[in-house]
């Protein structure tokens, strides 16, 4: 038996779409109101990722050199960047198993350090925060709060839309939408003349609109497009061949770096603003279909999933006005699960595996127990029938001992 491959970049290509795909059905209507989201929250501003967000939040609250900022242990890189880009300090605070803020450990962090400006709170894979509390707590202690709906584009709490209840708010409409690019900064608390934002130019139009087209077809959508534009597409690979030979292979980055999974922060795109084929498919997107097929496939995932050995699901049930990014399964033995998973080509992803240089066990031990055991699977309202049904089938296979089918 060959050894299953440890480094990322050896795992064969996912064989479904890990985001949204562009298709026909991404036009689809249905009929009723739209799922709420924090477009609905305030005045917008469309940047290019959710972590040119954040740091355009912080520059908003006047964050800088000795500033402080609370943010949450369990996270990404991504999040972190943009702190130590504007020269504040980040001080984790801890989770509960549920994702939930520890609200007493907040409290008393805040009372032992000073120059505190904010609080990030995320709303993790679309599951909200206690946003209520948080927003009491901010206001009393003099802080901001930075919402951070990247896991959470729609949704709702307590009658109001997420991402109203921060000072500010950011989103990464790459992970809802079949965009290449793509994120937002939202306040509905203060105005946002002051964030002025440009073109990045014909190029990178190109890129983001050729780049989203091409994800539809290498997933098997919009076959009549593909085949009308075989030609094109084999000229434009053969130009794009032939500078990148003499630059050689240095080719100039069209895109942000997020766009292709990178969790750097690269402040030169922090002026520029999101695509124009990004922004309409924000408006042609039916936001009711996306959020009703992303709870109908959670809903499939968790029967199917939810009694596996040595597995459960991270959240024991889907509450109104949740509608997930992804179906976050809690493992007893994940790295073997995700290897077997990743060979097969499932789109099996971890969020948060590699947290901030410092943060371990003595900070959060609940956030390295999940950085280190939760799987996610995609839930997205462009999943097919049949690939939800051969995802649970390579997860039922793998987690029983067969290895995937």
């Amino acid at each position: 038996m060959q050894p299953l491959p440890l480094s990322p970049a050896d795992f064969p290509r996912s064989r479904l779409p890990v985001a949204p795909a562009l298709s026909l059905a991404s036009f689809l209507r249905m009929g009723g109101a739209p799922a709420p989201s924090i477009l609905d929250a305030g005045q917008v501003r469309f940047v290019t990722s959710g972590r040119v967000a954040i740091a355009l939040a912080l520059k908003q609250m006047g964050i800088g050199l000795g500033d402080t900022v609370m943010v949450p242990s369990y996270h990404c890189a991504s999040m972190i960047e943009p702190v130590i880009w504007a020269g504040a300090t980040p001080l984790f605070y801890r989770i509960r198993p549920d994702t939930t803020v520890d609200l007493d450990d907040i409290a008393a962090k805040a009372a032992s350090t000073g120059n505190i400006k904010a609080l990030m709170a995320t709303n993790y894979y679309g599951f909200h925060q206690p946003l209520p509390a948080l927003r009491a707590f901010c206001d009393a202690h003099g802080m901001q709060l930075l919402e951070d709906c990247a896991h959470s584009f729609l949704g709702h709490h307590a009658g109001r839309s997420l991402g109203s209840w921060g000072d500010y708010a950011i989103a990464s409409s790459m992970k809802f939408f079949p965009v290449y690019e793509g994120g937002c900064l939202v306040s509905a608390r203060h105005r946002l003349d002051g964030v002025a934002l440009q073109s990045a130019g014909a190029a990178f139009e190109a890129k983001v609109f050729l780049n989203s087209v091409e994800n539809g077809f290498a997933y098997g959508r919009l076959p009549l497009l593909r085949a009308l534009m075989a030609l094109p597409m084999a000229a434009k690979n053969a130009v794009w061949g032939v500078i990148k030979a003499r630059r050689h292979g240095d080719a100039p980055a069209l895109a942000p770096g997020s766009s292709d999974g990178g969790f750097g922060f690269d402040p030169a795109w922090l002026t520029k603003r999101s695509s124009l084929y990004s922004r309409l498919m924000l408006r042609l997107v039916s936001r009711r279909r996306m959020g009703e097929l992303r709870r109908r496939n959670y809903r499939r995932l968790y029967d199917a999933l939810s009694t596996l050995p040595g597995c459960r699901p991270l959240f024991a049930a889907l509450p109104d006005g949740v509608y997930p990014w992804v179906f976050p399964l809690l493992c007893d033995d994940p790295q073997v699960l995700f290897r077997s998973l990743k060979s097969a080509g499932v789109p099996v992803i971890r969020f948060g595996e590699y947290l901030w240089p410092g943060v371990d066990a003595t900070v959060c031990e609940n956030s390295v127990n999940l950085s280190r055991r939760v799987l996610q699977f995609p839930c997205h309202q462009e999943l097919r029938g049949d690939e939800i049904e051969w995802m649970i089938g390579q997860v039922r296979s793998a987690v029983n001992g067969g290895g995937p089918r």
